[in-house]
């Protein structure tokens, strides 16, 4: 299904069919009940990519269809949030006139949040000068004139220009407190900000009365870190995308939480420095002393190719696993590894993409 088609009255039915889907492919396999949560059927993604068309003095934006790869225009789009759909054509109508901003431009990507800021991103196939930063910065005003919250970046090889900033702060809620996280461009964020919210719910509900330390692999720029901690004594999270680190040590400072450190290790190092075999750096220069933790619960939420063999043996040292996966063909193979010390307690579908295939799923692990 192309995005512009999403029809609001056939979500319900498409979500109960990924939920027989993901039954299906666990039903060999012993899971407790699917615990479901769904998305809004419309103005969910909080992120947008488009292609940039050329069309002799008209320009426009557009997308490919996924099965004939062919482009078609989008003028809006019903599963991108509010803010962006009303910000498309007002950035649109005010690059064409203008050669500084429309020349070899191919590709505006959006960055936006619940309250309502967004950042565009303009990518482009030539150089950026101060020309390009002068034009930009008349187009952001004209659109704050126009009432955005708006920030905009020039791309092109090599080269990163910022009128102003380069992030969001979105601010999530979990439990009745407000989590402000700043979000990068250009880095890795939950796209769907109101299902993020429910995962972040999820994920304390998984960890109430939890006992010791908590280590959290593929923490990004700490969204489940910030909620997490008020469960545990001491937060160690790791993650190897330094502008991720940045923004969540940004996040640990402006959220007040007192117990979460961050630090840049990849989930091998991490192991190789828990197993003593060599000291790092990076944890001296955070002032992380590893043998002042006492972990007894694991938090991953790794890429789609699911948690390689070193991954699953680290993890299975800890009393219980919390595992977010974006894949659930790879968690299911992690899982035939994984169930060999420890048992599925509970198991959950998060509809962040709707009116696609994607199925993001959550799985609490705890020791036989």
């Amino acid at each position: 299904m192309r995005p512009i088609d999403a029809d609001p009255t056939a979500y319900s039915e498409l979500l109960a069919a990924k939920q027989t889907r993901l039954a299906a492919l666990f039903s060999p396999m012993s899971m407790p009940e699917l615990e479901v949560f769904e998305s809004p059927p419309l103005h969910f993604r909080m992120r947008a990519e488009f292609r940039v068309w050329h069309d002799d003095d008209d320009l426009y934006y557009i997308m490919f269809d996924p099965v004939t790869k062919e482009p078609y225009r989008v003028d809006q789009l019903p599963t991108a949030s509010s803010t962006i759909n009303a910000l498309m054509p007002a950035l649109m109508a005010l690059i064409k006139p203008n050669e500084s901003l429309r020349r070899k431009l191919f590709q505006v990507d959006f960055l936006s949040t619940l309250s309502g800021e967004v950042v565009a991103s303009m990518l482009y196939h030539r150089p950026l000068g101060e020309e390009w930063n002068a034009a930009a910065a008349v187009l952001k005003e004209d659109l704050q004139r126009q009432g955005f919250t708006i920030d905009l970046i020039g791309r092109s090889r090599k080269t990163k220009r910022c009128v102003d900033r380069d992030f969001v702060t979105e601010s999530l809620r979990c439990n009745g407190r407000s989590y402000s996280q700043r979000q990068f461009e250009n880095s890795f964020t939950q796209p769907n900000a109101v299902v993020a919210q429910k995962m972040l719910e999820w994920a304390v509900s998984c960890t109430e009365h939890s006992d010791g330390d908590l280590l959290e692999l593929y923490c990004g720029n700490g969204n489940f870190s910030l909620a997490l901690a008020q469960n545990f004594r001491h937060v160690l999270a790791t993650e190897v995308a330094k502008s991720s680190v940045r923004a969540a040590e940004h996040n640990i400072e402006a959220n007040g939480i007192a117990n979460l450190k961050v630090v840049r290790l990849s989930a091998a190092e991490i192991a190789e420095a828990m197993a003593g075999s060599r000291p790092f750096r990076r944890l001296q220069r955070a002032g992380v002393d590893l043998d002042a933790y006492r972990f007894t619960t694991v938090f991953v939420d790794p890429p789609r190719a699911g948690l390689d063999a070193a991954a699953c043996e680290l993890v299975q040292r800890f009393e219980r696993i919390l595992y977010i996966s974006c894949n659930p063909e790879t968690l299911k193979a992690n899982l035939e590894t994984l169930t060999a010390t420890h048992r599925v307690q509970r198991f959950a579908l998060f509809d962040q993409f709707p009116y696609t295939d994607h199925i993001e799923s959550g799985v609490l692990l705890t020791r036989r």
